[in-house]
């Protein structure tokens, strides 16, 4: 635990020394045109002359003085730019004694003639122009074959995190762009993970308006970081990639590729990979596809008016979502994985049309080994569950999106969006139980075993028309969609459940050997329209209507299994048919002057379900769900864009949740003798009150940035599970709707620069707070979780040569019960991170990544320290340094472990699963450079 803060205070220690080394100047100036009016806010940089590589920069003040402190004693070239204006640079070299005063810079007003000088001298390592930084790739150096990735990480005011998260600005990017076009969709990592750090020209980071927002012109105050890739020219006129194989101990094998070729309006891209060293790309979604999850909110949807969860975004439960023994989540950092993907992406661009399609298919084999130990809190007392499983599982998966956008003229837009995903798998799972009361007597166990399989199909499609009229701002938009979600799973679930009384006439054994079919169907149906008149200058009246309908059809059929054959269970076995229709109503106000946007607004909100349930297709009708749900549904936002790259935002939003049809069902599942549930077709809609608010501020000046987040939601007619628990330790659950239940989230971040372009500092924090109240046989017992956390991060590209960058994040998670105080628990957890990366002579590399983790809780007495540390070593060959040899160690003290520790509802758990440790890869990695920019193509 000492070790990763003595790097990081000797890090600081060095930085500092020989930052206090060397004799150091100060640097100063006025900035005025030619008729001695000051230019404040006019970017300045300080340059070295040879390689014009970024040393620091700054700003004017309101005075137009610039002044750049404690530099280092030597030759710099001193650029300035202005908006309007010619840029300007001097040479200073500093005399033996004494500061550098520049004195009256004047610039010049740029007109035509001056054109040409501008293009040869505008290229600055950074320019700033409002609310975008735009940063000059070529003055930020990284090894040869370095990926976009890489060359960020050099940027001032922009990090990248271990996992690949980019933060800019003191905000996360959630969107990045090659040269404005989509680049496999809108994930951020695809771009800078795959494209090379050789093939950009310039990064681009500004804050992008929302869909609606860019098709309608009309501010709605919704913005997100952007991130835009520029290509060089040499990138735009031929194909570049890079390709990597690799052999290594225990067997592991990896491989990997991707190839680009760009023009002005075509963009074309394929990668794939293999290996079996757990780099999976397994996402949430991912195993979504797997189960067949619903798709209707894939990005863009058509919908229209303030966001509403409840009805929007209609969710139901799935069959597979039943308390039937079942597999767990698989990961990088869960089992053992080999893992195949390949996906290609197309982007066309003229001036009307905007064209993109993109296919995906990845793979996963799992072989997971698993122990868990689980302690249940009742009222007056506990029992414990020891659970010991494996899961062999396949998944693969098929994606597909397709997006069409046609500016028909200048009054008329067209957006067609279409997302398909086809999934199939199959898993064999067994497990092994034994539940204790608190003697440590076993009350009972159980041995199960399950073989499924999975098919799914699920498309989402949307068409959306926006017509513009001659009253500037009068808009009118309809949008219409179609959302299809089929799965069909088979799986066959054998058991055996040993109960324990002591006595052993007592003593009782239920068999379960059971076959499992399930076939579900849901289409939907939507419509929505939006009308826009503009009231003045400042106001704006938005009225809008949404439909949907869903129908939804699940046969799930069980059979047991005997002597004689199959015969059907009528108890388990039930058809149902759904239908959800949803119709919403609202009208809103929206002020806009100066960077103030406020909106107010209600909609009248109507939600109809409609369920029919019977034990056997074209059977008699065992019981129905008929509910009308009718809301007012309240919104508020004010998003103020002060000047100076400041934003404030306040949002306020009631939601109605409707009850899942699979806890509407009056059924009674007891697949599992362990775990009974029973629907409840009287629940009402949770309802919850959303309160949050946010400011960020951004410095252009300094690149210093600060940020924080706060929300707050209440709920009333909360659905929860409710929980009965036997003598025997079954237990029943049944939703139920309880009042009360708050949630509290904060996060802080601040970073600034201690030397610019050479040491960053970061500081984050957080304070959690959440009530969940449950029912525990007729008991509320009312679980109160308070979290804190607080983490630093500091960066220091001190040269070319030497990078480092080391954090530390700490957290302590509280959880009381109400019920039982005695099992109150204390979670902290500790996480050193460091990475770095060194140039050595003969183009020679090393890099090195470390993860020190520690958990702890005492109450359950763990305590368990995990260092993790990865190293490589690579050489750059070949001509033209396309070539790179690399002999990688992979946790290098062999401490890799699945660990993971938790306080919930109304039980803790600890889990431990088998995973991959240390090994030893050997790669070459051939790098495809781009066409010389003198070479002219058309087409491809």
């Amino acid at each position: 635990m000492r070790l990763p803060l003595l790097l990081l205070v000797f890090s600081l220690c060095i930085s500092f020394i020989v930052h206090a080394q060397s004799p150091r100047v100060s640097i100063k100036a006025t900035v005025t045109d030619t008729a001695q009016n000051v230019l404040s806010s006019a970017n300045v940089m300080l340059l070295i002359p040879g390689d014009s590589s970024l040393v620091t920069f700054s700003r004017t003040d309101k005075n137009g003085v610039f002044e750049f402190k404690n530099v280092k004693r030597q030759k710099y070239l001193v650029k300035v730019s202005f908006m309007g204006f010619l840029p300007l640079q001097e040479l200073v070299t500093p005399e033996a004694d004494g500061n550098i005063d520049m004195g009256n810079i004047q610039m010049k007003e740029l007109n035509k003639d001056l054109m040409e000088v501008v293009i040869k001298t505008a290229k600055a390592p950074l320019s700033i122009r409002g609310d975008t930084v735009e940063y000059n790739a070529n003055s930020f150096k990284v090894p040869p074959g370095s990926s976009v990735e890489d060359l960020l990480r050099k940027l001032p005011g922009m990090q990248v995190d271990q996992e690949g998260t980019i933060t800019a600005q003191g905000q996360e990017v959630k969107r990045v762009t090659v040269d404005g076009k989509r680049f496999f969709g809108d994930d951020p990592k695809a771009a800078t993970k795959n494209l090379p750090a050789e093939a950009i020209s310039k990064v681009q980071v500004y804050n992008g308006q929302s869909e609606q927002s860019r098709i309608t012109g009309i501010q709605d105050g919704k913005q997100e970081k952007t991130l835009n890739l520029e290509l060089k020219d040499s990138h735009k006129k031929g194909g570049f990639g890079k390709a990597t194989v690799g052999a290594g101990t225990e067997g592991r094998l990896e491989g990997k590729a991707n190839y680009n070729r760009f023009n002005e309006k075509n963009q074309f891209s394929i990668l794939g990979y293999g290996n079996n060293t757990n780099q999976s790309g397994m996402s949430w979604d991912d195993y979504q596809d797997f189960r067949g999850a619903q798709a209707a909110n894939w990005g863009e949807d058509g919908n229209f008016g303030f966001s509403s969860r409840g009805g929007i975004f209609i969710s139901s439960g799935g069959e597979g979502e039943s308390l039937t023994i079942g597999p767990g989540m698989g990961g990088t950092n869960r089992g053992f994985t080999k893992n195949y993907g390949i996906g290609t992406n197309y982007n066309f661009e003229d001036k009307k049309t905007k064209f993109n399609v993109s296919y995906f298919y990845n793979q996963s084999d799992l072989d997971l080994l698993s122990f868990s130990q689980r302690r249940n809190i009742l009222s007056n007392s506990t029992f414990l569950t020891n659970d010991q499983n494996t899961t062999d599982r396949f998944t693969g998966n098929h994606r597909g999106a397709l997006r069409y956008e046609n500016k028909i003229d200048s009054m008329n837009t067209l957006v067609i969006l279409s997302n398909i995903r086809i999934g199939n798998g199959n898993t064999r799972y067994q497990s092994e139980q034994t539940f204790y009361k608190e003697n440590d007597f076993i009350s009972n166990e159980s041995n199960a075993s399950t073989l499924g399989s999975n098919h799914s199909l699920s498309m989402a499609n949307t068409l959306i028309y926006s017509h513009k009229f001659k009253k500037k701002g009068r808009i009118v938009s309809f949008s219409g969609g179609y959302n299809i979600n089929n799965s069909d799973d088979d799986t066959r679930q054998n058991s055996i459940n040993n109960f324990y009384n002591g006595i052993a006439a007592d003593d009782s054994t239920i068999v379960i050997n059971q076959h499992n079919g399930t076939d579900s169907k849901r289409n939907q149906l939507k419509a929505n329209a939006q009308y826009i008149e503009p009231l003045g200058k400042k106001f704006t009246w938005e009225t809008f209507y949404n439909y949907s309908y869903r129908n939804e059809i699940v046969d799930r059929n069980v059979n047991d299994i005997n002597d004689s054959g199959e015969s059907r269970n009528n108890f388990l076995s039930r058809y149902y048919s759904n239908d959800i229709t949803y119709n919403r109503l609202g009208s809103s106000i929206r002020y806009t002057f100066k960077g103030l946007n406020i909106m107010g607004g209600v909609a009248a909100q109507d939600l109809h379900l409609k369920g029919r349930f019977a034990y056997v297709q074209g059977g008699p009708e065992a019981s129905r769900v008929d509910q009308s749900i009718f809301s007012w549904i309240p919104a508020v936002n004010l998003f103020y864009n002060m000047k100076s790259n400041k934003y404030l935002n306040i949002n306020y939003i009631k939601n109605v949740f409707e009850p899942s049809i699979i806890d509407l069902q009056p059924i009674v599942d007891n697949s599992n003798p362990l775990f009974i549930r029973e629907g409840n077709p009287d629940l009402l809609p949770t309802i919850s009150h959303d309160l949050s608010a946010s400011y960020n501020m951004f410095n252009p000046g300094n690149f210093s940035s600060f940020f924080i987040y706060l929300n707050y939601s209440s709920f009333d007619q909360q659905v929860v599970q409710s929980q009965i628990v036997d003598e025997n330790l079954v237990t029943r659950y049944k939703p139920v709707n309880v009042n009360e239940g708050t949630q509290f989230y904060s996060y802080m971040g601040w970073g600034f620069p201690i030397i610019k372009t050479k040491i960053t500092m970061n500081f984050n924090g957080g304070i959690n707070q959440s009530s969940s109240p449950t029912p525990i046989n007729g008991v509320i017992n009312d679980t109160k979780g308070t979290g804190y956390s607080f983490g630093t991060r500091l960066d220091l590209t001190l040269s070319d040569r030497f990078t480092f960058y080391p954090s530390a994040n700490w957290s302590i998670n509280n959880t009381e019960y109400s019920i039982n105080k005695t099992q109150n628990q204390k979670i902290l957890n500790s996480r050193y991170t460091a990475e770095m990366n060194v140039k050595l002579p003969a183009d020679i590399y090393f890099n090195s990544r470390f993860n020190y983790t520690i958990y702890e809780n005492q109450s359950m007495d763990f305590n368990q320290h995990q260092p993790i540390l990865n190293m490589s070593v690579y050489k750059v060959i070949l001509k033209n340094k396309k070539g790179e040899i690399r002999f990688s160690t992979y946790d290098v003290f062999n401490k890799n472990k699945g660990i993971t520790v938790n306080a919930y509802q109304n039980y803790t758990m600890t889990q431990q699963v088998n995973t991959l440790a240390r090994y030893y890869m050997l790669s070459f990695t051939y790098n495809m450079k781009g066409m010389s920019a003198s070479v002219r193509r058309k087409g491809f």
